[in-house]
């Protein structure tokens, strides 16, 4: 199985490397977090990406909900 050139395998990698190269500067408090990590949890139906700001503490999500329209 090959990698993507957009950094994973599947789609929701593909996804969640395109949040840590282009949305981790808090919208609070405007801290950059170059080393910033974004954590996917999934339940089966929805998909819910997380980012903690490691300077004020601001929890930032992205959910997508699978299988409706």
């Amino acid at each position: 199985m090959s990698r993507s050139r957009n950094g994973g395998l599947t789609p929701f990698e593909r996804l969640r490397s395109r949040f840590e190269e282009q949305d981790l500067v808090c919208p609070k408090c405007g801290y950059d977090d170059d080393d910033g990590k974004w954590l996917a949890e999934t339940t089966g139906n929805r998909i819910q990406y997380r980012h903690l700001c490691p300077s004020c503490g601001h929890v930032r999500r992205r959910t997508y909900r699978l299988g409706e329209e």
